[in-house]
């Protein structure tokens, strides 16, 4: 779009991270004395809630050993995206970086702040019994309160890493036990949440600032008259700025006001964005004549 092309992998990692959130839930099973038997690992996967009823409850052969979908069993999925203008940052803001790349030592990249984005995700609980489907809502509830926030590497390559809150917005509860005796029970526990993510735009690159000139010019008004005066000024001082190191240790070099010529510099144009540099400061008072 607008003549460039770039992919993040951003929502992938948001649809990651809820699905990690939920990955490694156990619940336990016991025979009637209460005695524990097995433990059981609940399975996940990704996908609609349609879908997941029909693979699950519409196979009249769920419960035989080979069964892909056995019960208990967690699914999820994404839904709708909303621009957050609550959490918008300074557009023209930006994070920069330098360069790894050998042969642009003396470039950064940086990157815009990102855009907010609330991102809805559903994630449905299934189970062939009430206390199965409650073992696992009981591991879940207690961590949001109501949220669970994560850090996330978003943008590697510009060392982004966010912190990620994920909001639980509500619960609701399902159970078809009512129904004809060929049915099977379906006991459905739905999590509403929200992920509070960013999406970023594309990275950029430029040079690095290593000079800067600033003239200072001091009008004389007359009668207050100062359009009169701009451009009809001259000047009245100078100073530069432009990085330092020594050119014997490599230390970083720091002086300000007039040019120590005791000191043994590295031209500014030979220090790289990674070197360890001072600044210099140097100030030309040019209503004197003198440098």
């Amino acid at each position: 779009m607008f003549g460039q092309t770039w992919y993040f992998d951003t929502i992938r990692k948001y649809v990651i991270l809820v699905g990690t959130l939920f990955n490694d839930i156990r619940i336990t099973k016991t025979d009637k004395t209460g005695k524990e038997i097995s433990l059981v690992r609940v399975p996940i996967t990704y996908g609609p809630k349609d879908k997941m009823l029909a693979r699950v409850f519409q196979d009249p052969n769920i419960d035989r050993p080979t069964a892909t979908m056995p019960l208990p069993m967690i699914s999820f999925e994404i839904g709708k995206m909303a621009y957050d203008g609550s959490r918008k940052l300074p557009t023209t803001g930006r994070i920069a970086v330098k360069s790894d790349v050998l042969t642009e030592k003396s470039k950064f990249r940086y990157q815009y702040n990102p855009v907010p984005y609330n991102i809805d995700f559903k994630v449905f609980v299934y189970a062939k019994n009430v206390e199965d489907g409650t073992k696992i809502i009981e591991q879940v509830l207690p961590f949001f309160t109501p949220d669970w926030t994560t850090r996330v590497k978003l943008i590697p390559e510009m060392e982004v890493i966010m912190d990620i809150p994920v909001i639980l917005n509500n619960i609701d509860y399902a159970d078809s036990y009512a129904g004809e005796l060929d049915k099977r029970r379906q006991i459905i526990w739905t999590l509403d949440l929200t992920v509070k993510g960013y999406l970023y735009g594309p990275i950029k690159k430029t040079g690095i600032i290593k000079f800067v000139n600033v003239d200072f010019f001091i009008p004389e008004v007359p009668d207050g008259q100062l359009p009169d005066a701009v451009g009809n000024t001259a000047m009245a001082a100078k100073i530069t700025i432009q990085p330092g190191i020594d050119a014997n240790t490599g230390a970083p070099i720091n002086y300000y006001g007039a040019p120590n010529n005791n000191i043994n510099t590295v031209p500014y144009q030979e220090i790289e964005a990674s070197d360890d540099f001072g600044y210099i400061t140097e100030i030309y008072d040019i209503s004197t004549n003198g440098e």
